[in-house]
């Protein structure tokens, strides 16, 4: 299946859930090179809204007719964690590209087949990792590449909740493979440690269950050891009162910012990135606090957070299929954040820290 740079690149998603209602439609529309031409949704109160912000798609019921679908270029797996291997699977032996919500998959294995399927397939297969384009981690990539903070020594990164309640009638809440907290979460802080600092030496965690009866992990604590640093990765869900998202030490200063990018919440109220004429901009009151002496000059006060847009995964995903551009979000880098999950769960089920090979 050759792609035409000059036509639509038609797209298939599974899922019209909170994930491909909030994280996927909303930005696959936003790109003039895509087209979302067909949801798989079987909840009714799902394809009412589906019709109603997509009149041009058509809705199934049903896999097949999507993946076995010859008009369709892109396939955009946004299902439960444990499904996301075999549909990606099945996507990529029909002639499809493929982008998988995050986690990639459940395991390295898969990880590595599907990687493998897709150079054989000559299609690009990548993951949904929307948290490189948070306002917050351009902020801090920003940050830490200007130098004025020296040689860093320290990052710690949060990204904690406050839900007490198990939410009812949820697959996050089941105990499958690829769920729990360190899948979920976790990814975006994996994936953004290792985009920062590249592959740790050793990790050391703690997962574990601190909600009562709840049936999924939902508390980790990881370190990861580098050579001159130490990167620390948070998460959980009884978090009332909510700590820096990132506190960054170095040599000649510190950074610290709290608050979350404001796109998930503004797409929970109902808001919409194409009607939204500020969208991705955080308010002054949550930029980042830098104290840094550099180059002599010393400077304490706020850093204006940058501009966040989800939108720029899809476009990065639309350039890459027609030959414009690379592919940012690498399925090897996925990969290697499943690596890193893998040994998290390790470490904690064995108590000891664990050699990243």
């Amino acid at each position: 299946m050759s792609i035409d740079t000059q036509k639509k690149i038609r797209v298939g998603l599974i899922g019209f859930g909170m994930a491909g209602r909030i994280f996927h439609g909303p930005f696959i529309s936003l790109v003039e090179g895509l087209e979302l031409a067909m949801i798989r949704e079987s909840r009714e109160e799902n394809i009412q809204i589906a019709r109603s912000r997509y009149p041009q798609a058509q809705i199934t019921s049903q896999v097949e007719d999507i993946i076995q679908n010859p008009d369709i270029d892109l396939v955009m797996v946004a299902t439960p964690n444990s499904s996301h291997y075999s549909l990606a699977k099945q996507a990529l032996l029909a002639g499809k590209h493929v982008v998988v919500e995050k986690p990639f998959t459940p395991t390295v294995a898969e990880a590595d087949e599907l990687i493998q399927l897709a150079k054989t397939q000559k299609r690009i297969i990548t993951a949904y990792q929307n948290r490189r384009w948070d306002s917050d981690f351009k902020t801090v990539q920003k940050v830490l590449s200007s130098g004025v903070l020296g040689n860093v020594v320290e990052y710690k990164a949060h990204f904690d909740r406050f839900r007490p309640a198990l939410k009812g009638n949820t697959w996050k809440e089941e105990d499958a493979p690829g769920s729990g907290i360190v899948y979920d979460l976790g990814s975006h802080l994996i994936d953004q440690a290792l985009v920062l600092f590249g592959l740790p030496q050793a990790i050391s965690a703690d997962v574990r269950i601190q909600r009562p009866a709840s049936p999924v992990l939902d508390k980790f604590e990881a370190t990861l050891f580098y050579e001159n640093l130490k990167v620390t990765l948070s998460a959980g869900l009884l978090v009332r009162e909510l700590s820096p998202r990132y506190t960054i030490h170095g040599d000649q200063g510190s950074f610290l910012k709290y608050g979350m990018d404001v796109q998930e919440k503004a797409l929970n109220d109902g808001m919409l990135p194409h009607l939204t004429s500020d969208w991705g901009v955080e308010p002054e009151s949550i930029w980042g606090h830098l104290n840094t002496e550099h180059q002599g000059l010393h400077f304490i006060g706020k850093v204006e957070s940058e501009t966040g847009h989800y939108r720029s995964f899809y476009e990065n995903v639309y350039q890459t299929i027609t030959g414009e551009a690379e592919l940012v979000v690498k399925p090897e880098q996925a990969r290697e954040v499943i690596s890193v999950v893998e040994l998290i769960m390790q470490s904690s089920q064995e108590k000891r820290t664990i050699s990243y090979s």
